[in-house]
């Protein structure tokens, strides 16, 4: 995990610290790490939040599900839900909502260091979403043409992003409401402390590993503000084993309801030994 956040006058990111959402050239710094060890299979890089609660009941709630599906007429006349994200300058907002608007929009680029040489590591952006959500919870308008600046004409961009959703991408199959940057983060997190996937790295042969350990470097992007509110920023670097990824929070969660069971068991079968051979007939003895 590399922590980016920038709160320590050392990091080479405190420079941007208080940066807003529409910094024009967006700030940007690097930092530079080392990995101890090799990663033989494939590679997943994941951007963490902390302190940022997607869980609050009317953020949750403030998007448009029939939009975001390609409805024509959701386009143009959003769900009251998304409120006070549902229009500007008298425009409906497309993709209307909180969520929406709140998209993490950091990039992240990754290199490694061989003798003061960098060589980019390959990031594929695709295949980051779940299927059902790329395939069937979210599809663009549908009009003449496959021309999405003539779809979404009539609405305006979320408030705080730097371009509107028809310019996320340049393939057409990765943009709009398909976006899979987009659909990653419209999936919102149980935790105020999450991560998301957001670039693949795929091992090339099975002679070398996907990452060798050795140092590598960071460049950011800086443009997703979080020390108004005290949260943090981290890029996490994972891979699988034949066991799967590894994921602490389902073997902490079974211990805690398995201790719990446990201790009511033992609780339950002392009241059942010292009160359950009591004469329970109603009947007054003589």
């Amino acid at each position: 995990q590399i922590d980016y956040t920038g709160t320590e006058p050392s990091s080479p990111c405190n420079k941007c610290l208080n940066v807003s959402w529409d910094s024009t050239p967006p700030c940007t710094c690097t930092i530079n790490f080392t990995l101890e060890h090799s990663f033989e299979s494939n590679v997943f890089m994941y951007y963490g939040l902390s302190n940022f609660y997607q869980n609050h009941r009317r953020y949750v709630k403030s998007r448009d599900d029939s939009q975001l599906n390609g409805d024509n007429s959701s386009l143009l006349n959003p769900s009251k839900e998304c409120e006070p994200y549902r229009t500007n300058e008298d425009k409906p907002i497309a993709p209307c909502g909180a969520i929406a608007n709140s998209m993490f929009n950091d990039t992240l680029e990754l290199y490694r260091i061989d003798n003061d040489t960098r060589t980019p590591i390959t990031l594929i952006k695709k295949g980051i979403a779940w299927w059902t959500d790329k395939n069937v919870k979210f599809r663009n308008p549908t009009g003449d043409g496959n021309n999405l600046t003539a779809l979404f004409q009539g609405t305006t961009k979320p408030v705080n992003w730097p371009k509107p959703v028809y310019m996320l991408d340049s393939e057409p199959d990765n943009n709009g409401f398909i976006n899979e940057d987009f659909i990653v983060w419209m999936r919102t997190a149980a935790l105020p402390t999450f991560r998301k996937l957001y670039r693949l790295i795929e091992r090339k042969n099975n002679l070398q590993p996907t990452l060798q350990a050795g140092n590598y470097s960071l460049d950011i992007a800086y443009n997703y503000p979080v020390h108004s509110f005290d949260g943090r920023k981290r890029m996490i670097l994972s891979t699988i084993s034949w066991m799967g990824g590894k994921n602490p929070f389902l073997g902490i969660a079974y211990i805690t309801v398995g201790s719990i069971c446990f201790f009511l068991g033992v609780v339950l079968l002392i009241i059942h030994h010292k009160y359950g051979n009591r004469n329970t007939s109603a009947d007054i003895p003589n």
